[in-house]
């Protein structure tokens, strides 16, 4: 019953924190009440993103050491207070130091613990449950979407802030109180489930466990790094943009083209969870090169303009679908490739390309046409699947520190 417990903790705490991708709903408000031109309101959700996942880093390696219940909790608090703060914001450097900082820290001191606590929890079904735990992520704007809406329609925007606040700070630390790590046997998946990491069997009794800076030494981390920002990347040109590419390219009004947001949502939530499973059977390395293949072929497809709504809607959805299995399945592949000793630490250095995708997705359709973005995304899923073709198992080498331990030993 404790693994379920931390699962249901997982989703609670990650429903919270998926809020933030529901920004959106603050700019017209904020603009209205404080006269802040939208550029600058827009800056706020990027300063998040970006302290989010370098957050990620520290609070990684500091679960390692204490748990993810006491990190989480912290997380939590700071994510409450920062948004408490920001209803006593009045200038945008406020709300930047707010919300964007103080907030994006406590989210990214709180979105490694479940992760890492559930994937250690049930290391033969790392690909499913990684999945239910970010498809709580990709479900919380949606969410909270009509609460958000409901509060500043009827308190304001700055008093929705504070009670927003309030919600996030009681849901995420108590959510955090039911996380808690397995015992150490309990930690390694089975024989038959690390046999289908690759196309290459591995010998369970050699399983490793690398530190930080042994898997940085490891040319499979930056395979591994550059292969999850191409997907990002090319996930976010048409999350971000679904509104855009509607009217610009399908020549949808306003009102058809948002329906996209709903679908994406849906599709991205459910992505993360069925293809975390199916991973779970024909290994993580063989559903990403299925997943890149998808992305690209749809990316080459939207790239020629030709679309009428009913494939807009099918063609953003399995883009959603998609790249709700690169973040469900990179978190698993972290833990398959390098144990889950320091799996938080771990996956947060590999977490940092999608934090960076965040950035350069969308400025790529900012600099070139939507349909040459689509053409170069489809070719980076290209490349990313010979990359993941490449791939092999990293075998640990021992640190200097290890080699002076045992050389003193003998």
């Amino acid at each position: 019953m404790s693994k379920w417990l931390v699962v249901l903790g997982a989703v609670m705490i990650q429903i919270n924190l998926g809020a933030v991708y529901a920004w959106s709903l603050f700019n017209q408000p904020l603009i209205d009440k404080f006269g802040w031109a939208r550029e600058d309101v827009v800056v706020t959700f990027s300063i998040t993103i970006a302290t989010f996942a370098l957050a990620t880093i520290f609070a990684g390696r500091l679960q390692d050491h204490i748990g993810p219940r006491w990190v989480a909790t912290i997380g939590g608090f700071l994510l409450g207070i920062g948004l408490i703060l920001s209803s006593q914001a009045t200038s945008l450097f406020q709300l930047y130091v707010y919300y964007g900082i103080i907030g994006g820290i406590g989210i990214g001191m709180t979105y490694v613990c479940p992760l890492s606590a559930c994937v250690k929890w049930f290391p033969e079904k790392r690909g499913f449950i990684s999945g239910v735990a970010v498809a709580g992520f990709g479900l919380g704007g949606l969410i909270y979407k009509p609460i958000i809406g409901f509060f500043i329609e009827s308190t304001g925007v700055s008093s929705a802030f504070l009670y927003l606040g309030i919600i996030y700070l009681l849901l995420v630390v108590a959510g955090a109180q039911l996380l808690k790590n397995p015992p150490t046997d309990l930690q390694l998946p089975t024989s038959t489930q690390v046999g289908k990491i690759t196309d290459s069997l591995l010998d369970l009794k050699t399983s490793v466990q690398f530190s930080p800076r042994q898997m940085l030494r490891t040319y499979q981390f930056y395979l591994l790094w550059f292969m999850f920002l191409f997907g990002s990347m090319s996930g976010l040109m048409v999350i971000s943009f679904a509104v855009d590419i509607g009217v610009d390219l399908v020549s949808l009004d306003l009102e058809k083209a948002a329906n996209a947001v709903m679908v994406i949502a849906l599709f991205n939530a459910a992505g993360r969870i069925v293809l975390g499973k199916l991973s779970d059977r024909l290994g993580r390395i063989n559903t990403l090169m299925v997943i890149y293949g998808l992305t690209a072929l749809i990316m080459f497809y939207m790239s020629t303009g030709l679309m009428n709504y009913s494939l807009f809607l099918v063609s953003v959805s399995l883009i959603g679908f998609c790249f709700g299995g690169f973040l469900a399945l990179f978190p698993s592949v972290t833990a398959d490739f390098y144990g889950t000793r320091n799996m938080g630490s771990n996956y947060g250095f590999m977490y940092q390309a999608y934090g960076l995708s965040a950035f350069v997705g969308p400025l790529i359709v900012k600099a070139i046409p939507l349909t040459q973005a689509f053409l170069f995304a489809g070719l980076i899923c290209i490349l990313s699947m010979i990359m993941a073709k490449l791939i092999t198992i990293p075998k640990q080498v021992p640190s200097t520190r290890m080699v002076e331990r045992e050389a003193v030993k003998n």
